[in-house]
């Protein structure tokens, strides 16, 4: 596959998820949650989670709006976390963090994520593809406070 093949097929897999975002919606009795708020194009991420006694994610959900690559980002997010350990979703969050700053990283592990790793020729759009992914950070803390890409929570 030429670097155009690859290129458009990222596309579609961002345009699908941001059509179709998985997990979207409303989860009762959240036992975790956090918003997050990018003033720079308005996109807002409303993220909650249920984690079990065994720290492991049962259950994740989010709202909001926003532009393709901010959906997109949020839909791979809980896909990628469902199920998975706490300290393994910190985890996928550093890898991600640095796959977005363009650093080597073993991508096997990402899976659909790296879609976004073009993003980070764009640092306007870096802010987008870590929105949730910075609220999920606070969701797992139980940081009550707004994420903001403009206030020193972003990459």
């Amino acid at each position: 596959m030429n670097h155009d093949e690859l290129s458009e097929l990222y596309q579609e897999v961002i345009m699908e998820h941001n059509h179709h975002p998985r997990n979207y919606g409303v989860l009762p009795n959240a036992n975790h949650q956090a918003a997050g708020f990018n003033p720079l194009c308005g996109d807002r991420i409303n993220l909650k989670l249920n984690i079990d006694q065994d720290d492991k994610i049962t259950a994740i959900m989010f709202e909001g709006n926003g532009c393709a690559i901010s959906i997109a980002s949020a839909s791979l997010l809980t896909e990628m976390v469902q199920g998975k350990p706490v300290a393994e979703a910190y985890g996928l969050f550093e890898q991600f963090h640095e796959l977005l700053t363009g650093k080597t990283v073993n991508t096997a592990s990402l899976g659909k994520l790296t879609v976004l790793a073009g993003v980070n020729a764009f640092p306007a759009r870096v802010k987008c593809a870590t929105l949730a992914w910075h609220t999920l950070k606070a969701a797992l803390a139980d940081d009550a406070s707004t994420v903001s890409t403009e206030t020193g929570n972003d990459l």
